[in-house]
């Protein structure tokens, strides 16, 4: 991140939707074979906000947010995710989903689906 004279610049997409990912790679928590990608466009200094871009294919996964919190708005695709207890929520672009820490549940993912993310861990023995 560029400074002048001590102040950080902006971390900046023009367009989130279509930026360019890294190449992406095997989705550890999927159950069907899925790739995924992240692009990390900001982190705070204390490591404790992180904002990014996540895309991952269709297909099936668990997802556990141990520890941390995520904010998230879909760009593109669809999924629905459900929590443990069975709760069913449909995402489409614009779909606005928060995720606080000890969330458990599946991902269903229709389309290809992005987002753009917004992650806040939480301190140890805070």
């Amino acid at each position: 991140m560029d400074t002048t004279a001590g102040v950080p610049s902006v971390a900046f997409l023009d367009d989130a939707a279509s930026a360019d990912l890294p190449p992406a790679r095997p989705k550890p928590t999927s159950t069907t074979g899925q790739r995924e990608t992240t692009r990390t466009l900001w982190q705070s200094p204390d490591g404790l906000m992180e904002v990014g871009v996540w895309e991952c294919g269709p297909g099936h996964f668990t997802a556990t947010r141990d520890g941390y919190d995520e904010i998230c708005q879909v760009l593109t695709g669809s999924a629905t995710i459900r929590t443990e207890d069975g709760e069913a929520v449909e995402l489409r672009p614009g779909s606005t989903l928060a995720m606080p820490a000890g969330w458990r549940g599946t991902w269903q993912v229709h389309e290809t689906l992005r987002k753009v993310y917004v992650l806040r861990p939480h301190r140890t023995g805070a």
